[in-house]
């Protein structure tokens, strides 16, 4: 590599998905399209688990945090993907690529902790119901999902750092849609095989831990439910967990695909169609998933909706009856 071809950059440019403008025009509306599905949904779950006392328990809790956290990371790459494929001034400035960095890798560790610590809440309630609202106190949920952010937090800040510490780059142009570390990583033009060693590692660590937890917890499940001499409570059990078991299998094997891997396991194209799943469509697929498959969620949302329903016959007839 040429030293006169490496230089410091203040803004880097995001190739996005695709220049062909008849892509562009098919993009732009579908994404804006799943975007605001994940907005609304993942906002609406969490104010319906406020909302209704039915859904206050450890299980929805965390449920919440899971919406709240596919939201933000959702917002934090989606709107600048749209922006892009809108404009053809496609620039962002360095300290905000690392800032989008920074906070979709968070959010992104931080979900795959939070689908590990639903994993042993599912163990708790359904093995040992008797002790489950003592065991997962509100001090104890709290305690996991703050662990969650924090390591999301940490973890983050150590790429970030390591990441800051490269001193040049051959090119700024970015063949991606966000900043992510595989794509800066191959314009640097230092060595950046400890970067790549640490992400490599860190993502191992993370996906095995978590994995460990959530396999572990549902073979558990899995004894206990086989055990219950009730067809109907095996069913109830084996529904419970489906939703959960659905959201692990589609994120964690994205994650895997993406980052458990070597830098030259796939191709730049390949990256950006699996990114795209992760960032854009599971955030999306998440509230769907456990409102459909969810008992409680849709009688919640009934009862919600009959209440505003109710309550808009009561104020109509009110206000026909003054007049």
């Amino acid at each position: 590599m040429a030293e006169e071809n490496c230089t410091s950059v203040a803004e880097f440019v995001l190739l996005g998905l695709s220049d062909a403008p008849e892509l562009r025009v098919f993009l732009s509306p579908l994404f804006l399209l799943i975007y605001a599905v994940t907005v609304v949904g993942n906002l609406g779950m969490i104010a319906l688990i406020q909302v209704s006392s039915r859904l206050h328990t450890p299980m929805y809790f965390f449920l919440s945090h899971l919406s709240f956290v596919d939201f933000c990371y959702s917002t934090v790459t989606v709107p600048k993907m749209l922006a892009n494929i809108l404009n053809q001034e496609k620039a962002i400035s360095f300290l905000a690529c690392m800032m989008q960095f920074y906070l979709f890798c968070s959010f992104a560790i931080t979900e795959v902790f939070l689908l590990a610590a639903m994993a042993y809440d599912r163990f708790l309630a359904i093995c040992s119901p008797l002790l489950y609202m003592v065991s997962m106190s509100p001090h104890v949920r709290m305690a996991l999902v703050s662990g969650c952010y924090l390591t999301g937090a940490a973890c983050s800040l150590l790429h970030l750092g390591l990441a800051l510490r490269i001193p040049s780059f051959r090119s700024n142009v970015i063949n991606h849609f966000l900043c992510d570390l595989p794509p800066i990583f191959s314009l640097a033009c230092s060595d950046t095989s400890i970067n790549e060693l640490v992400v490599f590692i860190v993502a191992t660590f993370n996906e095995i831990i978590t994995t460990v937890v959530i396999l572990t917890s549902y073979l558990f499940i899995l004894i206990t439910i086989l055990r219950m001499p009730s067809a109907e409570g095996r069913r109830k059990a084996f529904s419970t967990c489906a939703s959960h078991l659905t959201a692990i299998v589609v994120f964690q094997g994205t994650i895997i695909f993406m980052y458990c891997r070597s830098s030259s396991g796939g191709s730049e194209d390949t990256d950006k169609v699996a990114s795209v799943f992760y960032t854009v469509v599971i955030p999306m697929l998440n509230p769907l998933i456990y409102s459909l498959r969810n008992k409680d969620v849709k009688e919640a949302l009934r009862n919600m909706l009959g209440s505003k329903l109710s309550l808009e016959k009561l104020v109509r007839l009110g206000f026909y009856q003054r007049h």
